[in-house]
């Protein structure tokens, strides 16, 4: 299992809605994103909108795209854009590029 982290920027006048929204995910997103790979996800959030978030999937590229190609992720993309910075046009999902890992004690 391969473990993945990356970073988006919420803005800022949103980031209680965000909240809001993660602290009820649709049940059919759970479902979707655990059928098509993605395990052990979080999301973490700091005051100043950076979100960080992880998951362990065995090809995360192969997760994200069996994701894109739910019903379900079409439309929670839709709603969840306006939430964030600095996406140049790209989806929030096609933004996330996985940092490096340098050092990990299992």
């Amino acid at each position: 299992m391969k473990r993945v982290c990356f970073l988006l920027k919420i803005r800022q006048e949103r980031l209680a809605e965000y909240r809001e929204r993660h602290a009820a995910v649709w049940p059919e997103m759970q479902a979707a994103l655990t059928a098509t790979g993605w395990h052990n996800y979080s999301l973490f959030l700091r005051d100043d909108g950076l979100l960080v978030g992880y998951l362990e999937t065995e090809d995360f590229e192969r997760a994200r795209a069996a994701m894109d190609a739910t019903e379900v992720n079409a439309r929670w993309q839709a709603e969840m854009a306006g939430f964030f910075e600095e996406l140049d046009g790209s989806a929030p999902d096609a933004a996330m590029v996985p940092l490096s890992e340098v050092f990990h004690l299992a």
